[in-house]
């Protein structure tokens, strides 16, 4: 664990179920292609989470249909990775977040492009590209910066 990482407070347990799915979002949605990356997926599924326009609780806005990878909850999760996700999730259900997501609620793959005028891009890390979307007019940044890795290291 790396000295940025959060842990849990003594006396502060982790639900074991909770953890489960946001790593399984993580896995699936960042391609375990960096630790920023993961921690980014994992801000916007709290993100999501404290949102009354979604469910209260990490499973079910992991379990949206449509909203995360086809079978997130329930293909197997096999990779030398598993470590580094599992303590990335720990670490995002106790307080840590991607400091560039701010209130991003979503993401695509950076490689998408999408045609829409409503998105404004937070962050590009990991291989997604997060954004909030906005009326128009309130739209600052209609294109993906410039990815960033090496923030919550």
């Amino acid at each position: 664990m790396t000295a940025c990482a959060k842990q849990p407070a003594p006396g502060v347990t982790v639900d074991g179920r909770e953890a489960e799915c946001l790593a399984r979002a993580m896995y699936f949605e960042s391609h375990r292609s960096s630790r920023d990356g993961m921690v980014a997926v994992g801000s916007v599924v709290m993100n999501r989470v404290d949102s009354e326009a979604y469910p209260g609780s990490v499973c079910a806005v992991v379990a949206q249909p449509g909203q995360f990878a086809p079978g997130v909850t329930s293909r197997p999760m096999t990779s030398r990775a598993l470590p580094l996700v599992r303590e990335a999730a720990t670490s995002v259900l106790v307080g840590e977040r991607h400091p560039l997501v701010g209130n991003a609620e979503f993401f695509h793959a950076a490689s998408y492009s999408a045609g829409y005028n409503n998105m404004h891009y937070v962050l590009v890390t990991g291989g997604n590209a997060f954004y909030e979307k906005r009326a128009p007019h309130l739209v600052k940044q209609p294109t993906p910066p410039r990815p960033i890795e090496g923030l919550t290291r």
